[in-house]
């Protein structure tokens, strides 16, 4: 069965009204409680979107997210009660594509649920593939290669990239990526930065002296075409 969200939380009245509310707006939503009933929910169902605590019991939300990264990409939005920017950064750095934290109101949670599953899977040019270099972005198929080597990217990294290409050469502010990339305009500078870092990680021939993705100083960031 396909579902748009899977909540996966051992708060289970939580869960349970999140789901509900979900549901109750048009998004269909599916809720388990630890980690082993996420996994016996892909042996037969789909989700477009997870929403992942951290604290679920013997396999954490930490660890759950490093299984299904082998598997899936689809978008991984950690909730979690947990307020320390160590855990925000690892969340985002084992594969997470954004952090939010409880308590969460539900109907800000439901707009940010909608924004990523409305964008998400969106093309970033009509042609069906951009080139740069060893670079190849296969838009009809949302695949990237380095060398014609596939790179696995979050759905987030890879809708950041596609966005990038599509406005290359323009500077583009922390703004406007908040809310075209993530749909919104809280997304906080750090989660920006950890996407911008693991883009440059996996396409720049020399991440820490970006030719690519520059960062423009207090204003954003610019992905040059080094091929014009």
């Amino acid at each position: 069965m396909h579902y748009n969200c899977l909540v996966v939380d051992d708060e289970i009245p939580l869960a349970e009204s999140t789901s509900e509310y979900f549901n109750l707006f048009g998004v269909k939503t599916a809720v388990v409680f630890n980690a082993n009933e996420c996994l016996d929910f892909f042996k037969s169902n789909h989700t477009d979107l997870i929403l992942l605590d951290i604290n679920l019991g013997e396999l954490s939300g930490f660890d759950l997210c490093h299984i299904l990264r082998k598997s899936t990409q689809v978008p991984i939005l950690f909730i979690s009660a947990r307020q320390s920017d160590d855990d925000i950064l690892l969340a985002l750095n084992i594969g997470g594509d954004d952090y939010i934290r409880k308590p969460y109101s539900l109907s800000v949670l439901l707009a940010k649920v909608n924004a990523v599953l409305k964008r998400f899977g969106s093309k970033a040019q009509t042609s069906t593939s951009y080139y740069l270099g060893d670079l190849t972005v296969n838009f009809a198929a949302s695949r990237v290669s380095i060398n014609n080597i596939p790179l696995k990217l979050t759905a987030m990294e890879y809708k950041l990239l596609c966005y990038l290409i599509q406005n290359k050469d323009r500077v583009l502010t922390k703004e406007e990526l908040f809310r075209e990339v993530w749909g919104d305009t809280i997304t906080s500078d750090g989660t920006l930065n950890v996407h911008i870092r693991h883009l440059r990680e996996r396409i720049e021939e020399k991440p820490n002296e970006p030719a690519i993705i520059k960062t423009i100083w207090g204003i954003g960031y610019r992905f040059e075409d080094t091929s014009l």
